[in-house]
């Protein structure tokens, strides 16, 4: 059997034990929906099924199927065992994501549904595990083409790409694994840095609490053991906090100097956790953090309490072989190697939900991350309750990463394209404004991101203008909030600027066409042009005396789209090391 993306998926939150479902699975389409009817969970898929290699969705080269043609239902099929050493324990079956609804099952009965095309989830498959350990595991997904509602960011809701919008993603896209947990186990952890006052707070919840319960808790900084220390746990969920700046000795640290996460110092520290009573070690997690601050202040976005302007790059986190699946980790990682190279200091990665293993990165190499929810197209009752369920679970989800410094759940009105005037569209990103500050206290939250802001912690304009444009156009807050991008307003009606952060947080998009056909916002015809054209229209926004950082559209050509600074898969277009001199100058 081939597999890839064979690395433990949940860098944050990593057991020893685990099993690797990726691979070959049974699939097969179901356009006339009669896999129920006929029994498919439990009689198996037909003959005719195709082979697919998962985690690939079957629109992708990986997946090996290759097809763009709209299946609205699809089914997964695979047999697998447990080992001996498992038998003892409950059994854990984990999905990074799979689009849009999916149903488990498992030796012919239900194991449980999740809807939400981008986020985790698991279920506990010990009651339906087989006795003599033959266990057949079966997926009914649903991807509706014809709703317009669902949270699908950059998929199209036509067969074929055009314009911005690009191939669908359907059913499995991330990895799937098998996992076994005491009785008595983690079932989240998160972490909060607080640099002023030196300290890490960490909130536990268990899944089930007996007596003499406690945890050893142990973090090491470079290799130097930090905090040694066991907390009793009393109730399923437990909050402590640790103080680690008066654990350091040496002057050079005492104000965090040597220990602050940032870009340029991705200092992490490491920790294991052994949840243990009197009789075993029921659970042990290794995890990380990074101790960092992203706060506003006075109208200026601050890192680690000093202003820090923000050099981003829009990512949309497509492959050509796998679309919005990495063909590899090392190609997540590559990513930003690349946009580190170009002197880049962070990605927003755009209307997707990326991997955990790209914010892993993100943490070790010291990259920048904006998370942003994936929209949809149009705007109900429905789609604002599915676009919540899902964003909730991205936030929990990705709570811990250092990295991540910004939250966006709503971009360029989409989703909700009357909001200028429409009140009940305003109490929808009102909502999501607040609802991410309920779950989120440590970080920004862009609420609408490009213009028609309602309340929002950032100021993010997108402008595609000329860079004589630009430099007229931010001259003051005053004329920034005069401009009509997209023949936008920056504020809803109703709303006003009060001094938030000002970032340009889509510009340029300037194509140059390498091979093939496409388009962008303006174009040139070589890369000394390109080189050109990035260097005058990003150093307009340099001169201005308001903006705070700026997003760059884009890292890579996407399909149809060639507006990159390297090709779709990944080639530079001009000199990567002219683009980073321009970038340093701030």
């Amino acid at each position: 059997m081939t597999q890839k993306r064979n690395e433990y998926p949940r860098p944050q939150f990593q057991r020893e034990n685990w099993i690797n479902l990726n691979g070959d699975w049974n699939f097969t389409f179901d356009d006339r929906n009669e896999g129920i009817n006929n029994s498919w969970f439990k009689n198996g898929l037909p003959h005719e099924s195709k082979i697919i290699q998962v985690p690939f969705a079957y629109q992708s080269v990986e997946s090996g199927i290759n097809q763009h043609e709209f299946h609205d239902i699809v089914w997964y099929e695979r047999a697998f065992s447990i080992p001996d050493d498992w038998k003892d324990q409950k059994v854990h079956l984990h999905f990074g994501a799979v689009d849009y609804r999916c149903w488990v099952y498992m030796n012919g009965s239900l194991v449980g549904f999740h809807e939400g095309g981008h986020t985790s989830f698991h279920f506990d498959v010990t009651p339906y595990l087989d006795q003599e350990n033959s266990n057949h595991l079966v997926l009914r997904v649903e991807d509706p083409s014809n709703d317009e509602t669902i949270p699908r960011g950059k998929q199209y809701w036509k067969e074929q790409s055009e314009s911005i919008f690009y191939t669908r993603t359907t059913g499995i896209w991330q990895t799937v694994w098998l996992e076994p947990v005491d009785t008595v186990h983690f079932t989240s952890i998160r972490w909060t840095p607080d640099i002023d006052h030196g300290s890490i707070g960490v909130e536990m919840e268990i899944s089930d609490v007996v007596e003499n319960l406690k945890v050893d808790v142990h973090i090491s900084f470079k290799g130097k053991t930090i905090i040694n220390d066991t907390i009793s746990i009393l109730g399923s969920y437990t909050k402590r906090s640790f103080d680690l700046r008066n654990r350091f000795t040496e002057r050079s640290n005492i104000h965090g100097a040597g220990w602050y996460w940032s870009p340029e110092n991705p200092n992490l520290f490491d920790v294991e956790l052994r949840l243990q009573d009197e009789k075993a070690e029921r659970d042990a997690i290794k995890s990380y953090f990074g101790m960092r601050k992203v706060s506003i202040d006075n109208g200026k976005l601050l890192l680690n309490n000093q202003p820090y302007y923000q050099k981003l790059v829009l990512d949309q986190g497509y492959f050509p072989s796998g679309l919005l699946t990495a063909p590899s980790d090392d190609s997540l990682k590559n990513d930003i190697l690349l946009a580190k190279q170009m002197g880049f200091n962070g990605a927003r990665k755009h209307q997707k939900i990326e991997d955990p293993r790209y914010f892993y990165h993100a943490d070790t190499l010291g990259f920048l991350v904006w998370g942003e929810m994936a929209n949809a197209a149009e705007y109900s009752e429905e789609a604002a309750a599915r676009l919540t369920r899902e964003w909730i679970e991205a936030v929990k989800r990705d709570y811990s990463h250092p990295s991540l410094i910004v939250w966006v759940p709503l971009n360029e009105s989409w989703g909700i394209s009357r909001v200028a005037r429409d009140k009940q569209q305003q109490s929808h990103s009102l909502a999501m404004y607040y609802l991410t500050k309920s779950l989120d206290t440590t970080r920004p939250v862009l609420s609408n991101d490009g213009w028609e802001h309602t309340i929002s912690d950032i100021c993010g304009i997108h402008n595609y203008q000329s860079a004589n444009e630009m430099k007229k156009a931010y001259e003051s807050s005053e004329r920034a909030m005069s401009t009509l991008p997209a023949n936008r307003s920056i504020y809803a009606s109703g709303f006003e600027y009060n001094g938030e952060p000002i970032l340009i947080t889509e510009y340029g998009g300037i194509a140059y066409k390498v091979c093939g056909d496409g388009w962008g916002y303006s174009s040139v015809q070589s890369g000394e042009e390109l080189i050109q054209e990035y260097k005058d229209i990003t150093e307009a926004l340099f001169d201005s005396p308001v903006v705070q950082g700026f997003c760059y559209t884009q890292l890579t050509d996407v399909e149809q789209e060639i507006n990159g600074l390297l090709t779709y898969d990944r080639k530079p277009k001009c000199e990567l090391s002219k683009i980073k001199e321009i970038n340093d100058r701030r």
